[in-house]
């Protein structure tokens, strides 16, 4: 079997490599594409570095377009001269999706897109106009499939990757002991997240400590904001303790055992769950981004364990409601009493895999039976 790939970024460069090793175990299988570290690791021979993909953003992508565009011819016509039994893209819909597009055109090539577009929270007509080139979508959330196919899309639910993250050792988790709540703070891993952010998450943090003294303040950073967050940091009324990118053993502990997180909204509130740490998400954007956004949005809340538990237990403050006030009231709340929110990330998790077959293995089945034309 010849199974040609394509990931663009660093999370799709994981769900490949997983999906690799599930094909691996199933069937006799060679690869093509493009891919990264862990993919490669798994018999890839990427036709080109992965990063010139990994780009985000109209500033980022209009000098790279040509460049871009050229790679999308390039992929799409090895698809076509080679013939393999599936191309299967990886996420960056922005790429895998157009090279998917042209290969269908010219050939009858099987085209398989691994994680659903949100179409159930913006945009729905994405979904119809994948249904023209794509055949099967693999899904991370158990409320996607419909939504695929009623566009006239096989798609099968195979599970969050979340689900088989590592967790913190005890002796990981021990380095936290300590009096007072320990309150983890999370304000993005983008620029411009952590400039909007930060002031009001350290208000906040401020109004915490007023009702718990003793309360200790941590964040863990990537390395493409630490020193920006260590400058802002120098003006929050309380002392905070900055864990950098390579802290990995001690953000592993902190997760584990943190009492509330206060979180950018994002895919963090799933590794929240994962580590049963209770949350509030809080998050603003640009007035015209939140504007545009606020008009198109589809649902009442963009907290994927709220979704996914179908609760409304994870307080979130979006846009206008972006308050330190509120934000703070929920985290003294949550400190209360976190019950409903601990009961509601054990059924996510639930939801999304945890306890079965690993997704990566539940994703070459589907794309087994795909290929044979076997319904679920």
């Amino acid at each position: 079997m010849r199974v040609f790939v394509i990931a663009g970024e660093a999370s799709g460069d994981k769900l490949g490599a997983a999906l690799m090793a599930g094909l691996k175990a199933l069937v006799d299988v060679t690869f093509d594409g493009v891919g990264g570290p862990l993919m490669q690791a798994e018999g890839l021979e990427s036709r080109f570095a992965m990063d010139e993909l990994s780009v985000m953003g109209l500033a980022e992508v209009l000098p790279k377009y040509r460049s871009l565009k050229a790679r999308v011819n390039q992929m799409a016509e090895a698809v076509i001269a080679t013939k393999p039994d599936v191309l299967i893209t990886i996420d960056s819909p922005d790429f895998g999706l157009r090279v998917a597009k042209m290969v269908k055109a010219k050939s009858d090539v099987r085209c398989v897109h691994y994680v659903a577009p949100t179409v159930w929270a913006w945009r729905p007509n994405r979904a119809e106009k994948m249904a023209a080139y794509i055949d099967q979508v693999l899904a991370l959330f158990p409320f996607e499939p419909p939504l695929m196919e009623a566009a006239g899309m096989r798609c099968d639910f195979v599970g969050h990757p979340v689900v088989t993250d590592a967790v913190a050792t005890p002796e990981e988790a021990s380095a936290w002991d300590g009096d007072g709540p320990l309150i983890m703070v999370l304000p993005g891993s983008r620029r411009g997240e952590v400039s909007r952010l930060m002031d009001r998450f350290g208000e906040a943090a401020g109004i915490v400590a007023k009702s718990y003294p003793n309360a200790r303040f941590v964040i863990p950073t990537t390395e493409n904001v630490t020193a920006l967050v260590q400058e802002q940091a120098k003006t929050w009324p309380v002392p905070v303790r900055i864990l950098s990118s390579e802290d990995k053993a001690l953000k592993r502990g902190l997760f584990a055992v943190a009492d509330v997180a206060l979180a950018a909204s994002g895919t963090v509130s799933l590794e929240l769950a994962a580590n049963d740490t209770p949350m509030v998400i809080a998050y603003d954007m640009s007035w015209l981004s939140r504007m545009i956004i606020s008009r198109m949005l589809l649902v009442d809340t963009v907290t994927l364990v709220n979704l996914v538990s179908e609760t409304r237990v994870v307080p979130e403050f979006i846009g206008k409601h972006c308050n330190p006030a509120p934000i703070a009231e929920a985290i003294e709340d949550i400190l209360a009493d976190p019950t409903r929110q601990r009961d509601a990330m054990a059924l996510t998790m639930e939801r999304l895999g945890r306890g079965g077959e690993a997704p990566g293995s539940r994703a070459a089945r589907a794309v087994l039976d795909g290929i044979a034309g076997k319904v679920r």
